[in-house]
C-alpha cells in the first residue's frame, strides 16, 4: 500500500465492493459504487470552483455523510484537507484558515445550536476564503448550499477529474492535522497519502476489520482516528460506515441495536458505562465483536466483561500521535487480557519504537524513558515551521513524542507519563501553553499559568493562575465564562485564581509543579 493514494483507494473500493453498503447516515444509504460517484462529483465541483492541485480546503463540521464526501472529494481534486475541530471557537478556526490559506470551507450552521459561520463573522475571521459551503443547516447570505455547490460538477468532465486524481502521488500531502502546540499555537502535522494508506491497512489487518463489519464511528472525523481509522479503514476493508455525530451512551446503544453494529471503538469508560446501563438487558447488543480502545488504563476485569457480557471477540489497545499518522504500537488479537490491560502493544510492521534517555540512547528494557518513533508513518513535518519540525524529528528520523514509557522484553510499550505539561480532558489533549496564549487576549490578564488538576468525570481539567493587569481585579467566575466563549470547551479552564505573582525559578521560568501542588491542595481542602 506504500504506493497507494486516497483517490486510488476510492476507485479500488468501488471496484472491489461495488454493491456492498458503504455508508449509512439516517435515510442516506449508499453502496460503494454510489459513494464513489458522490465523491467524484464533489471533486469536479471543487475544480469548477477553481480549486487547483495543492490548494487547501477545510471541513469544520460534525460526523455526517456530507463530511466524508466533501473530504474525499478534496483528495480526488488533488487538494489538501484541513480538518477543523468542532469544539473550536471562531478565533481558533480562523487562525487555521489563515495559516493554511484555505480557499473553501465546508461547514454547518446548526450543530448543537452552534452556527460556525456566525462564529467566524463575530471575530472577523475567514476573510481569505473564496467560498463557504453549508453542508447542513440554513444558508447565510454570501454562502453556498451543498446542493448548489454540487451543481457546478456538471461543467467539469470526469476525464479531467480522473487526470487530476491520477496526478496525486504517494508522497503528496493528504491532510494537515493540527495538534495543539506546546509553544502557544497549534502545529499542523503534514501527513502523506502513501503513509496513511499503508498505516491503516496495517491497522485494519491487526484488528481484523472486514467487509461484513458495521462500524459505528464515534470518534470525530476531524481527529486522526475518526478520519484515518474510520473513513479510510472502511474504504480499505469494505466495512459499512455508520457515523455518530454526538456521543452519548444511550444513543450509541440504540444505534448498535438498530444497525447491528459490530465494530465499536472508544475509551474504556464507554464500555463500562454500557455494562452498567439499566437498559442493557432490553437491547440486543449481540452484533458486537470488535473493540479498539485506549487513552486510559483498561482494567483486566473490564476486558473480561466486554467479552463475557457484551460479546466482544476482540479487544485491541494501541498508542499513536498525530505526528506518527495516529498509529505507532498496537496489541494483537491473540494477546491475553493482562497484556491488553497493561500495555499499548508493540510496534506495527516496518515501524521502529524505542525508549531512550536524554542523550537519545536506548534505555534497558523495563526502565522509563522518552518514547521515540521512526518509520514511514512519521509526518513530513510541521506546516511552515522548520524549527519545530527539527525539534520534533531528529537528524536520524526519530520522532520525539514527549511521552514517557517503559518497554518490556517482548517489545510491548506502557505509557507512564508525559515530558511536557499536556493533560487530557475528556479524551482531548490540552496544551497549557496554547491555552495561556488565548487567555492573554483578555485585557485584565497580565500573566497566566495553566495546569491540569484531577477531575473524577473528565480525568483532568484546567486551572489558571492569573496575575491581573494593573488597576484591575477580575472576577474568576467572569474569567471562566469568557474562556468558554473564546476557546474550545475542553481547553477552557474550569477554575481561575487571581494571584499577586507566579512562582518562578532563578531564570524566570514558571514553576508549574508548585502550582499543581497548590491546586491539588485547594481541591483537598
Amino acid at each position: 500500500m506504500s504506493g497507494t493514494t486516497i483517490p486510488r483507494l476510492i476507485d479500488d473500493a468501488a471496484e472491489r465492493f461495488g454493491d456492498h453498503e458503504a455508508f449509512v447516515d439516517g435515510d442516506q444509504r449508499w453502496t460503494y459504487a454510489g459513494y464513489r460517484e458522490r465523491i467524484h462529483a464533489a471533486a469536479r465541483a471543487l475544480m469548477a470552483h477553481g480549486i487547483q492541485s495543492g490548494d487547501c480546503v477545510a471541513v469544520w463540521a460534525p460526523n455526517t455523510a456530507e463530511w466524508a464526501v466533501a473530504a474525499l472529494g478534496v483528495h480526488c481534486a488533488g487538494a489538501t484537507l484541513i480538518p477543523i475541530n468542532t469544539r473550536f471557537r471562531g478565533r481558533e478556526a480562523g487562525d487555521l484558515l489563515d495559516r493554511t490559506s484555505a480557499k473553501v470551507l465546508f461547514t454547518v450552521t446548526d450543530f448543537l445550536d452552534t452556527d460556525y459561520v456566525a462564529l467566524l463573522n463575530d471575530v472577523g475571521a475567514g476573510s481569505g476564503l473564496e467560498e463557504t459551503v453549508i453542508l447542513r443547516g440554513t444558508v447565510p447570505e454570501g454562502c453556498t448550499s451543498w446542493d448548489g455547490f454540487l451543481e457546478a460538477a456538471a461543467i467539469v468532465d470526469d476525464a479531467d477529474r480522473a487526470a487530476r486524481s491520477a496526478a496525486v502521488g504517494p508522497d503528496d500531502p493528504c491532510h494537515v492535522m493540527f495538534t495543539s502546540g506546546t509553544t502557544g499555537a497549534p502545529k499542523g502535522a503534514i501527513l502523506r497519502h502513501g503513509a496513511i494508506c499503508r498505516a491503516y491497512r496495517s491497522w485494519s489487518d491487526v484488528i481484523g476489520l472486514r467487509q461484513d463489519d458495521r462500524y459505528l464511528v464515534v470518534n470525530p472525523f476531524f481527529h486522526a482516528f475518526g478520519l484515518n481509522a474510520g473513513i479510510l479503514a472502511c474504504l480499505l476493508t469494505g466495512a459499512t460506515l455508520v457515523p455518530h455525530p454526538v456521543f452519548d451512551v444511550p444513543s450509541v446503544m440504540a444505534r448498535v441495536a438498530q444497525e447491528r453494529i459490530s465494530m465499536l471503538p472508544g475509551p474504556p469508560a464507554i464500555y463500562q458505562t454500557i455494562l452498567n446501563h439499566p437498559d442493557l438487558a432490553g437491547l440486543d447488543m449481540s452484533s458486537l465483536r470488535l473493540a479498539v480502545t485506549g487513552a486510559a488504563p483498561v482494567p483486566v476485569p473490564l476486558v473480561h466483561a466486554m467479552g463475557d457480557t457484551l460479546g466482544f471477540e476482540t479487544v485491541i489497545t494501541g498508542y499513536g500521535l498525530t505526528e506518527a499518522s495516529g498509529i505507532a504500537t498496537m496489541c494483537r488479537h491473540d494477546d491475553p487480557p493482562e497484556v491488553i490491560s497493561g500495555s499499548s502493544g508493540r510496534a506495527i510492521d516496518d515501524v521502529e519504537v524505542l525508549v531512550v534517555d536524554a542523550d537519545g540512547d536506548e534505555v534497558p528494557r523495563g526502565e522509563p524513558g522518552e518514547v521515540v518513533v521512526r518509520g514511514y508513518n512519521v509526518m513530513a513535518g510541521y506546516l511552515d515551521d522548520p524549527d519545530q519540525t527539527a525539534e520534533a524529528v531528529d537528524a536520524d528520523g526519530w520522532l520525539h513524542t514527549g511521552d514517557i514509557g517503559v518497554m518490556d522484553a517482548a517489545g510491548y510499550l506502557d505509557i507512564t507519563d508525559r515530558l511536557k505539561d499536556m493533560f487530557i480532558n475528556g479524551g482531548f489533549n490540552v496544551y497549557p501553553a496554547e491555552v495561556e496564549s488565548l487567555l492573554l487576549a483578555h485585557p485584565d490578564i497580565a500573566q497566566v499559568a495553566v495546569v491540569g488538576v484531577p477531575d473524577e468525570r473528565l480525568g483532568e481539567v484546567g486551572m489558571a493562575f492569573v496575575v491581573a493587569t494593573s488597576g484591575t481585579l477580575p472576577d474568576p467566575a467572569d474569567l471562566v465564562a469568557w474562556a468558554r466563549t473564546e476557546m474550545a470547551n475542553y481547553k477552557a479552564p474550569r477554575r481561575f485564581e487571581v494571584v499577586d505573582a507566579l512562582p518562578v525559578n532563578a531564570s524566570g521560568k514558571v514553576l508549574k509543579y508548585e502550582l499543581r501542588k497548590r491546586a491539588r491542595s485547594a481541591q483537598g481542602a
